[in-house]
């Protein structure tokens, strides 16, 4: 059999587990690799900052369900890829990272662009690696493909010595992984889903919270079905929208710390929550100790490390969501909850979600209500993270699964723009909007080159009201109005203490129009309603990028809100501000 060199085996690998699409940079010591790629049929795409590449593999694996890829070199080609590694890790998305590494002889000397990435990105990664020899290489990267897309999906790194791929050996790649002490529960017990039935069938106030476990399962149709067979009302966690039609009458919306009222009352007034691939993270339940205090727990996950690891689970089910939901169904009878419907009901009207505008300004709810209305609630939308993030999942009608992108359990300000583009290449014929707040898109601002060398057709939504506005609606609620740092037009010049926007502020920068045209992306600013669908539809009718920059109400907030510490029935609502 003929060798191959360490970085022919890589390739060939990736092959192998067909991949076919892979977002990379280029450094000395992947260098190999790279020639090996120039004849290769995988697809590489080249952001133009590694926090970018990463972001965009993210966005591909949680739009596509395949595993996203890519590729750095050592130091800090591979430290840039921390921060997307960890937001991939928090919201279980299946990343394989490969860095490159200094050969193993410099290992431990400080050799030039050498860093211990293994060590570094322990806490972060479900698994990672760095390769000893290029005889394990083979069955390493076949254990991180495995390791990343099985159980509980997440990221892998593995760390490829330069000596590893220029060295060489036969090229076996294995047929199967036995990993000792890794054999994720797929299906659930069936003596605890009948509990969970019994359950069920007593319950008078019952409440499904999906999370995005049931995305990854590919449960939705069986969470649907559950609903509507026992007539029970559904929340979704910010990363499991998506997973139940929004248009439906049994969905409550996003719940928790921004949730709809009718959710967060809904859960406080529940007496039995059926968790589905969901975590109890703090923005979902405020204070935990008056968290449901009359409901019970059924908590089914793939994650044991999960199931009352916050909120005890009166009847703990470990396994795949779709699993557990195809034994659980039949089990449940046909139910009708009106009287708990009609309660529900009655706490939808309590709040107003969209502001009045106080100085004539766009208003957020409206340009996210016109995107939903153009494109039929079909489109693929990528959020950066902070208010807008908390407008999209309220304002937009989600009705299937993969098609709300955002970073979750990190909250991570940079994502939303390099995400869009792992949706658009994995979805090519999709329409995709990348919605970003001013501060947030600047911090991946470079790769609007990568969208356009590779003429990628997203349609890019400024939400521009020139402040941190997240930081900055906290500091009005809770900081009497001290906003400190938070102001994005803030120069020299200004007076020391800012309390809010005014007359003689400064020009905003950067001119988001300006910086667009200088990539060769066409782009518009937006100021006046009547311009908002005219603006969206010229946006959608060409297939190439867009930039539309709207000049939003300085202080339009989010509502409802449960402030840090608080009960989900002790909710700040826009009139309690306003009035």
């Amino acid at each position: 059999m003929k060798k191959m060199t360490g970085a022919e085996i890589f390739v060939e690998s990736l092959h192998q587990e067909g991949v076919e699409l892979i977002f990379g940079y280029l450094g000395a010591k992947v260098i190999s690799i790279y020639d090996v790629l120039y004849d290769a049929d995988i697809k590489h795409i080249m952001p133009h900052h590694e926090q970018g590449g990463i972001h965009a593999a993210d966005g591909y694996a949680r739009s596509t369900g395949k595993v996203g890829v890519c590729i750095t070199t050592s130091g800090p080609g591979a430290t840039n890829l921390v921060t997307g590694l960890a937001t991939a890790n928090m919201d279980s998305v299946p990343v394989v990272a490969f860095t490159g590494q200094v050969a193993h002889s410099m290992i431990g000397t400080d050799g030039f662009q050498e860093a211990d990435i293994k060590g570094v990105t322990l806490p972060i990664t479900k698994n990672n690696y760095i390769v000893d020899d290029v005889k394990n290489l083979a069955r390493v990267i076949k254990e991180a493909f495995y390791i990343a897309q099985t159980g509980r999906p997440g990221p892998v790194l593995v760390d490829l010595p330069q000596d590893v791929l220029s060295a060489e050996t036969e090229f076996n790649y294995p047929a199967a992984v036995s990993i000792p002490g890794y054999k994720p529960t797929y299906q659930g017990n069936l003596l605890q889903i009948k509990k969970a039935a019994e359950l069920i069938n007593q319950a008078h106030k019952p409440v499904i919270y999906a999370g995005g476990g049931v995305i990854i399962s590919g449960a939705n149709e069986q969470l649907r079905q559950l609903a509507a067979k026992a007539e029970i009302p559904v929340t979704t966690t910010l990363t499991g929208i998506g997973s139940f039609d929004e248009k439906n009458s049994l969905s409550l919306g996003m719940l928790g710390m921004h949730g709809t009222t009718e959710a967060n009352l809904a859960m406080t007034n529940a007496d039995l929550i059926i968790a589905l691939g969901a975590r109890f993270d703090d923005r979902v339940t405020g204070e935990l100790d008056s968290f449901a205090p009359e409901a019970r727990i059924i908590h089914v996950d793939i994650d044991p490390a999960e199931i009352s690891k916050l909120v005890k689970a009166d009847i703990p089910i470990v396994g795949d969501v779709k699993r557990v939901l195809e034994d659980l169904n039949p089990l449940v009878q046909e139910k009708k909850h009106g009287q708990w419907l009609r309660e529900i009901q009655e706490w939808r009207g309590l709040e107003r979600r969209r502001g009045s505008g106080k100085t004539g300004k766009l208003l957020p709810g409206e340009i996210i209500e016109e995107i939903d209305n153009l494109t039929k609630g079909e489109a693929l939308i990528t959020t950066e993270v902070g208010q807008h993030q908390m407008w999209a999942a309220h304002h937009y009608s989600f009705s299937k699964p993969r098609s709300f992108i955002t970073s979750g359990g990190l909250g991570t300000m940079g994502y939303g723009f390099p995400a869009a583009i792992g949706v658009q290449l994995g979805n090519p014929g999709a329409d995709v909007f990348c919605l970003a707040g001013d501060g947030s898109f600047q911090m991946n601002i470079q790769e609007l080159a990568t969208v356009a060398k590779n003429k990628l057709p997203i349609k890019i939504i400024i939400f521009n009201n020139q402040y941190l506005g997240m930081v900055r609606q906290w500091q009005e609620l809770f900081f009497d109005k001290r906003y400190s740092a938070t102001c994005l037009r803030r120069q020299e010049g200004c007076p020391p203490r800012c309390s809010g926007p005014g007359e003689n502020c400064p020009e905003m920068i950067p001119d988001f129009v300006q910086v667009a045209k200088g990539y060769g992306i066409k782009g518009k600013r937006v100021s006046r309603p009547e311009e908002i669908r005219p603006a969206l539809q010229e946006a959608l009718d060409i297939n190439e990028a867009y930039l539309l920059d709207f000049i939003i109400e300085e202080e339009e907030n989010v509502f409802p809100m449960v402030p840090a510490g608080g009960s989900l029935d002790d909710m700040i609502l826009r009139q309690d501000i306003e009035h």
